[in-house]
Parts: C-alpha cells; structure tokens; sequence
C-alpha cells in the first residue's frame, strides 16, 4: 500500500535534511499537530455517536456559541501540543488568553495559534469543518510566552496548515517551500502525500462572500461581486457562480483546488470593526498558504502577511485566492466613491477640494 507513498514522516525528514542546522523540533510540532488533527476527525466522523454535539451553553471570548465540539477539539490540541517541549506557549480562539503550559513541561522555541474547529456553525448539520494552525518562533525561546511574542507579521511563519475533516480528511501543509496536501489512510493512521505542490489555479469563475450582508459592504466591494454577477453580458465578460460554505477551511481547500477568490471584507455592520475573521490562528494561516500556492492574500487593501498585529484575538478584512482576482479587488478599493468615507481620513480631505489620495 505505501509502494511510492510518502508519508508526512518521511516528508518531514527529506524537508529537514534540507537544512543542516536542524534539530527536528518543527517535525516534532507539526506531528503533534497531525496527531491532534486525526483524533479530532475521528470525533467529527462519529458525530452524534461520540455525544459529541450540540451546544455547551457558554460562548467564547469571541462572544461565539460555544459547540460540545469546540471544547472537545481545543483540549485535543492542547494535550497532544503542550507536553512535546516544542513550544513556549499556545493561543486559541477557545481561551481568552495565551495557554500556560503546565509546569512539568519543557519550554520550547516555537509558539502555536490555532482553530481547533473552524466553521463550528456546520457541526449540527454534517457539513465540511477543520482545523487552522500557524506556528511562528518564540523571541524567547525557552520560556513562557507573554501575549507580545505572538504579535508577530504572518510573513515570519515558519509554517502553517490547515485539515479539514469531509469525505476524506486532509491535512495541508507548508514549511515555506510550496503546499502540500496528505489524505489520512484511516487502516494505517497515517497521513499519505497525495497532493504534491499545490497552486491556486490562475483561472476560475468561482468568488465566495456571503451576500446577506450586501447592504453593510463597501462600494469597492459591491463593484467587484456586482460585475461578477453581470456575467458574460457585464464588463468582464464572462459568467461566475458564487460559494458559500460557512466554513474558512472548506473555502481555502477549494479555492486550492479549484481557483477563485474568497472575500469576507471590512464592512459597516458592525461600527469601529476592521474585519470579521481573527488574523493570527485564521487570516494568517490560510494566508501564508495561498501566497505558498501563488495566490494572493490580502486584507482588501494592503497585503495581508504585513499586517502588524496589535492584540491575539484581533480581527482583519480577508480577501484571498487568484492573483489577479485579488489585485483588482485591491485596485477598486484604491479608488475614491463619494459614498465610501474612510475613518482615517478627515471628512474636508475625502469630499474637500484637496481630495486626499487613497
């Protein structure tokens, strides 16, 4: 059965070998991630068998419905993680704040943020969920972090990945040389390269956004979902079908796969709000995937990898997937509507004689 397969072990030594200073820690990290990944899918497979779903009563520090699933995945992440010695501390979108490794653990010299289970809202009615993982150095390697070392730009991952738990479940991956995908072969365990150097494809017809907040969207971005669904009769002249799957895991894998671009935009619904979507376990992950694949991610506006964090639980516009898809999206948002006032920009310079320039 493994007669030219490679697994993620085997993957991970041929990458290490690559660099001669290597001590294996990543290795070690991301298969304790992998681990976490498999007994999380073994639980979102058995559903209501497990007593696995339904609400818990409690929301999270995101103000979120928490999911009997939600718990479950995060402790899995938390146990498989925080004995290993690999990291020197963990955010998650389940804790408020950063996780204290026990005492009787070895610190280590990486930092894990994650999304034990994204697209929670999908849980109860057996549709696509996953899990998001980022993992940056630790400025202090060998010590408990504190919420600063986290606060880091989503270019200096060293790696980030996501699995997602459908008909098969897959883990995808990069270590800052491409993206890679693995099936888990459930009679051995073991996740299998099936996937090897994966792009976004440079055509598609496919864009993501979910249309009932169409009223709170900015005039950049009702430009850009209004020509698509102008079609082939609209300036750019051909058709597109929209996608909307409730899940950031889902959308990336197909956007993978498929091509496209996925928007979830700053918007008006919620005042003061720069973006839905958390940056440092969500954006910058899937992020740093899609400009491994040849994509583009960006915030809308400014590219997203750039983005200076300012807090662990921060929340960022998000648009992503083909380049040239997103580039335009950029460029729309460059350009000045008399009915798109920016906050940063005092109301004489935007509507004034001395137009400011965006």
């Amino acid at each position: 059965m493994l007669t030219n397969r490679t697994t993620l072990t085997q993957f991970l030594i041929e990458e290490r070998r690559r660099f001669a200073d290597s001590n294996g820690d990543l290795n070690g990290l991301i298969q304790d991630v992998a681990l976490a990944c498999k007994a999380i899918s073994r639980l979102v497979a058995q559903g209501q068998l497990a007593g696995v779903l339904g609400a818990v009563g409690a929301t999270n520090v995101q103000g979120e419905q928490q999911q009997l699933l939600d718990v479950r995945a995060n402790d899995t992440f938390l146990r498989a993680i925080e004995w290993g010695g690999h990291v020197a501390g963990m955010v998650s979108e389940e804790l408020e704040e950063p996780y204290l490794l026990p005492g009787v653990y070895p610190r280590g010299k990486y930092l894990l943020s994650f999304d034990p289970l994204d697209g929670s809202s999908n849980i109860d009615v057996n549709l696509s969920v996953g899990s998001v993982f980022s993992i940056l150095r630790s400025p202090n390697p060998g010590v408990d972090a504190v919420v600063e070392d986290y606060l880091q730009p989503g270019a200096q991952q060293v790696a980030a990945g996501y699995a997602i738990y459908g008909p098969s479940t897959m883990l995808v991956l990069s270590v800052g040389r491409g993206v890679h995908g693995f099936t888990l072969e459930p009679s051995l365990g073991e996740f299998i390269l099936t996937h090897p150097d994966m792009r976004v494809p440079t055509s598609g017809s496919e864009f993501a956004i979910n249309s009932s907040n169409y009223r709170f969207w900015e005039p950049a971005v009702r430009r850009y979902v209004d020509e698509c669904l102008a079609g082939a009769s609209g300036p750019r002249e051909r058709d597109f079908n929209m996608r909307w799957v409730a899940s950031l895991v889902a959308e990336a894998h197909r956007i993978l796969n498929r091509g496209g671009v996925f928007l979830y935009p700053r918007d008006s619904k919620k005042a003061g709000a720069a973006g839905r979507l958390r940056l440092l376990y969500e954006a910058n992950p899937i992020g740093f995937l899609i400009e491994q694949a040849g994509g583009r991610a960006s915030t809308g506006r400014t590219p997203l990898l750039e983005v200076q964090p300012t807090g662990i639980h921060q929340r960022v516009g998000f648009v992503f997937g083909a380049a040239d898809e997103v580039a335009r999206i950029e460029a729309y948002h460059a350009e000045s509507y008399d009915d798109d006032p920016d906050p940063n920009i005092p109301l004489y310079a935007q509507r004034g004689l001395f137009r400011a320039t965006r």
